[in-house]
């Protein structure tokens, strides 16, 4: 058996060793890119139903509150509409949310021009 040749059993557990440790750094990275790009998405869906909500403010009479509705293809978002007035000019502010964390604030202005 002195002049077989082949791997022994040390360096086989070194190998395995070093695969679980590359298996596991692409593991962590692929788990980072994936919470990345559902923060993204949450994001963009969040900007999407802000402008909703202020196109469709923007559409209604002057007042000085707004009620936002919800389109059914955000289910799981909310919205707070906030409007400060200021000699016929309002300020309106549309805060986005999912499940309790803030995703975007979207700022505009409307004109009372009675």
């Amino acid at each position: 058996m002195r002049g077989e040749k082949g791997m022994t059993l040390l360096e086989t557990v070194l190998a395995l060793a070093i695969l679980g440790i590359i298996s596991a750094s692409f593991m962590s990275g692929l788990a980072a890119t994936s919470t990345a790009r559902v923060t993204a998405d949450e994001r963009a869906s969040g900007k999407t139903l802000a402008e909703t909500l202020m196109d469709n403010i923007k559409k209604q009479p002057y007042d000085p509150s707004y009620t936002p509705t919800i389109p059914s293809q955000f289910a799981g978002y909310t919205a707070n509409v906030t409007t400060v007035e200021n000699n016929n000019i309002q300020d309106i502010t549309i805060a986005v949310q999912r499940r309790g964390r803030e995703i975007l604030t979207l700022e505009s202005y409307k004109v009372n021009r009675q």
